[in-house]
C-alpha cells in the first residue's frame, strides 16, 4: 500500500524546500464508522442559526482575593450542549466550570482575567464521575499502544509504552488529566507537565492502577512547601505568578499521550492577562470585554474567539476516528505483526466548523471597531482566515475588511500590521481589530478560512493547495452589522503606538535540533507509524529521540539559546516551547545559504511558531526559570505520538522520576 504521506515523500526527495498542491489527490479519507452508527453530514448543517457565545468570566472560587492571590476552584465534567443549532441533538462534551457553580460548565471554558503582578492560584479537579461516583470512560477511542499515561501499568510501567500479545481495544478506564497553561512562564510544578496527571477521586479504580502520573508526588511537595498549599485525590493546586507581558494565553489538557482526545473532547480555555507596562490604557482599544457579573443584553466590543473543526454522528454525539483506517486505509496486521498503532490517526481534519461551541455561529455587530482574539484550537488544521462579502465565493476570495493584528501569542507587536488575511497555526493566537465603520447597518460579512483540509505545506491558497471546501470548512462566522447605539471612542489601528519591545540579548549558545516522522520498521510503505524529534549530527543528519529518551536539551539557568529546528518531514509544524516567550530569528531552506526574517506578524515575542517543511526556522529564547518543561509540535496527534521531548534548565536532576517502563 502507498500511503498520502509516502507520495508526497516521494515528490520531495532530497530535501528540498518543495510546495505541493496539497488538494490534488492528498486529501483526507473519509472518516468512518466501524461501530455502525451515521457520521452527519456537514452539508446537510444549516450555518448562521445561532449566536455567537461570547465566552463570560471565570467566577473566582469563595475564597476569592485573598492574601493579594486570585482563587479559583476549576474542575472538569461531563454534560450535554447543543453545539449543532437547535432541531439537531445535543453533544455529550467534557468541559471546565467554577466547581461551586454547576451552570458555569462550558465549552470552551470561561474566561479567566488575570493581572500582570497578581498571583492567580487555581485548584484544577479532575471530576469525570457519575452520579455514584464511578468514573467515567473517554468519549473517545483512546489508543492503548502508544507511550502514554497508562494508569493500567501502575507505578511500574505508567507513563509507559505497554506491550500486547494481541490488538487491543480502546481503552475504557478513569480518565488522567492534567491542565497546561499555554504561553505562561511559571514554576516547573504549575507547568502542566504531561506526566503529571492524576485521575479522578472515583470509588471503582482497580487497585492496580496508577492513580497519578511519574512526577505527580514530586510536584506536590515542592507545591507545598513553596505555597503550603495541599493537593487533594484528583487534583492538583497550580499558581501562576503572571509575571510576563500582557497577552492572550490558554488553558488546555497536556496529560500524556492523550492530550488530542481530551481537547477534542471540550477542554480548553482563554486566559487573558492584563496590565502591566506592556498593556495600553483602557479605552485605547475596542472595549468593553466580558466581565464578571455582566448585566443581560450588554455589548462587548473586544471578543475571544476559539475556532476549532469537530466532526459529529447524526445522534449529535463527536465524531473521531476509532481506527487507523480513517486515515489511510490501513486496516492491518496491527500487533502482534505490525509496530502500526490501530486506533491513532496521524493528523485529524473534521468536516465541521466550530466557533467558541457553536457550529457556524452569527455575531451582531455595530458599523465600529472590534477587538477579536482569535485562537486556533484545531487539533490538525492550519487556518487562513479572511473576511469577505460572499461565503461561496471562488477561493481565493477578495477580503472585504483588512485585519489589523495587533499581538500575538507574546502580547502586542512592535507596531499594528494590516492584513487581508490571518495564517494560524493550531495553539497561536491573533489580537486583531476589525473596523466594521464602513459597513451599512442590514449588511453581512463572513470570516472564511481559505487554509487547506489536509496538512499544511506553505505556500498560497488556490495555488499551492486546494483551500478548504467553500461550503463546509471553509466558512466560519457571520458578521451581520446593526445600527450603531454608542460612539466608538477608540484610536484607530493606523495611529496606534504599542508598548516597546526589550528584544533578548546575544545567544550563548545554538542547538541544532530535527522535526521527524518514522514509517514502519516491518512493513514497506506504510507510515507514519510516530512523529518524533531530536537533534542533528555533525553531517546534518536527523537524530531522531522518542519521549522517554535522555534529555539533550538542558540550558544553564539565565542563558539565551539558539534552537535551530530543522524540519526533515513534508508538512509545516506549529512548534511550542513550555516556560519561555521566544523570538522567531529567521528561516531559511535547506538548500539557501541566505535567510528570511519572520513575518511582521511574527515579530516581538512568541510562544508557537511554524517550521516549514525542508527549512531551518530560528528560535531565540532566554531560560530563566529551573526545572523540567517540554517543547513539541502542537499538531496534537503528533504531540501524542512522540512529537515531544523534554527539557531541563538547570542542573540536570540527580534522581528524577523513572519511565519505569522498559528501565
Amino acid at each position: 500500500m502507498v500511503t498520502r504521506r509516502r507520495v508526497i515523500q516521494a515528490a520531495v526527495t532530497g530535501g528540498a524546500f518543495a510546495l505541493l498542491p496539497s488538494g490534488a489527490g492528498f486529501g483526507p479519507t473519509p472518516l468512518s464508522s466501524p461501530t455502525g452508527r451515521t457520521a452527519l453530514d456537514p452539508e446537510g448543517i444549516e450555518k448562521y442559526r445561532v449566536p455567537l457565545v461570547i465566552p463570560p468570566v471565570m467566577p473566582q472560587s469563595d475564597r476569592g482575593s485573598a492574601d493579594g492571590i486570585d482563587h479559583y476552584s476549576i474542575g472538569v465534567r461531563q454534560f450535554r450542549q447543543q453545539v449543532l443549532p437547535p432541531g439537531l441533538p445535543a453533544t455529550t462534551v467534557w468541559g471546565y466550570g467554577c466547581t461551586e457553580d454547576s451552570g458555569t460548565f462550558h465549552y470552551p471554558a470561561s474566561t479567566l482575567e488575570a493581572r500582570v503582578g497578581r498571583p492567580v492560584q487555581v485548584r484544577w479537579k479532575n471530576e469525570l464521575l457519575d452520579r455514584s461516583g464511578r468514573h467515567l470512560p473517554h468519549l473517545l477511542p483512546v489508543d492503548p499502544t502508544l507511550h502514554w499515561a497508562n494508569p493500567p501499568g501502575g507505578t511500574g510501567g505508567r507513563d509507559g509504552h505497554p506491550t500486547f500479545r494481541s490488538t487491543p481495544g480502546p481503552y475504557t478506564g478513569p480518565v488522567p488529566l492534567v491542565t497546561h497553561l499555554h504561553g505562561g512562564r511559571n514554576t516547573e510544578e504549575s507547568d502542566g507537565y504531561p506526566e503529571a496527571w492524576y485521575l479522578p477521586d472515583a470509588v471503582d479504580i482497580s487497585p492496580g492502577y496508577a492513580r497519578v502520573g511519574s512526577f505527580y508526588d514530586l510536584y506536590k511537595q515542592k507545591a507545598q512547601a513553596a505555597y503550603d498549599v495541599a493537593w487533594g485525590p484528583g487534583e492538583a493546586v497550580f499558581r501562576y505568578a503572571n509575571e510576563e507581558r500582557a497577552a492572550t494565553l490558554w488553558f488546555h489538557d497536556h496529560a500524556l499521550g492523550v492530550t488530542r482526545l481530551n481537547v477534542y473532547a471540550g477542554l480548553a480555555g482563554f486566559y487573558l492577562l492584563r496590565g502591566g507596562p506592556a498593556d495600553l490604557p483602557e479605552g485605547v482599544l475596542p472595549g468593553p470585554a466580558p466581565r464578571t457579573q455582566d448585566p443581560s443584553g450588554r455589548s462587548c466590543h473586544e471578543i475571544p474567539l476559539v475556532i476549532q473543526d469537530r466532526s459529529f454522528y447524526a445522534d449529535g454525539s463527536l465524531l473521531y476516528p476509532s481506527g487507523r483506517a480513517a486515515f489511510d486505509g490501513f486496516k492491518g496486521p496491527y500487533v502482534p505483526d505490525s509496530d502500526i498503532p490501530p486506533i491513532w490517526n496521524p493528523e485529524f481534519f473534521g468536516d465541521t466548523i466550530v466557533v467558541n461551541g457553536r457550529t457556524w455561529p452569527v455575531l451582531d455587530v455595530e458599523p465600529r471597531r472590534y477587538r477579536l482574539r482569535v485562537l486556533n484550537g484545531c487539533n490538525s488544521r492550519f487556518l487562513i482566515l479572511k473576511v469577505v462579502a460572499n461565503p461561496a465565493a471562488h477561493r481565493p476570495a477578495d477580503a472585504a475588511l483588512s485585519f489589523w493584528q495587533l499581538g500575538n501569542e507574546g502580547g502586542f507587536l512592535p507596531a499594528p500590521v494590516q492584513l487581508e488575511q490571518l495564517l494560524i497555526a493550531p495553539a497561536e493566537r491573533a489580537d486583531v481589530i476589525v473596523d466594521f465603520a464602513s459597513v451599512r447597518p442590514g449588511a453581512a460579512l463572513y470570516l472564511i478560512n481559505e487554509g487547506p483540509d489536509t496538512t499544511f505545506q506553505g505556500g498560497r491558497a488556490g495555488v499551492d493547495f486546494a483551500p478548504a471546501k467553500p461550503g463546509t470548512t471553509g466558512q466560519v462566522l457571520k458578521f451581520v452589522v446593526q445600527s450603531q447605539t454608542s460612539p466608538d471612542t477608540s484610536v484607530p489601528p493606523s495611529r496606534l503606538t504599542l508598548p516597546s519591545l526589550m528584544p533578548l540579548g546575544t545567544a550563548d549558545r545554538v542547538r541544532r535540533l530535527s522535526l521527524n516522522e518514522e514509517s514502519s520498521t516491518v512493513l514497506p510503505h506504510i507510515g507514519p507509524r510516530r512523529a518524533l524529534l531530536g537533534t542533528v549530527d555533525v553531517h546534518g543528519k536527523p537524530v531522531r529521540m522518542g519521549w522517554s529518551d535522555p534529555v539533550t536539551e538542558n540550558p544553564a539557568l539565565g542563558e539565551t539559546e539558539i534552537w535551530e529546528i530543522h524540519n526533515f518531514t513534508v508538512d509545516a509544524h506549529p512548534i511550542h516551547i513550555h516556560e519561555v516567550q521566544f523570538e522567531i530569528v529567521d528561516r531559511r531552506t535547506f538548500t539557501q545559504k541566505t535567510s528570511s526574517p519572520p513575518e511582521p506578524w511574527e515579530r516581538g515575542f512568541k510562544d508557537t511558531a511554524i517550521a516549514y517543511p525542508g527549512a531551518v526556522t530560528r528560535l531565540r529564547a532566554t531560560f530563566d526559570r529551573p526545572g523540567q518543561f517540554v517543547w513539541h509540535c502542537h499538531m496534537l496527534e503528533h504531540e501524542d505520538n512522540d512529537m515531544m521531548r523534554p527539557y531541563r534548565v538547570g542542573p540536570a536532576q540527580n534522581n528524577p522520576p523513572k519511565h519505569e517502563q522498559g528501565m
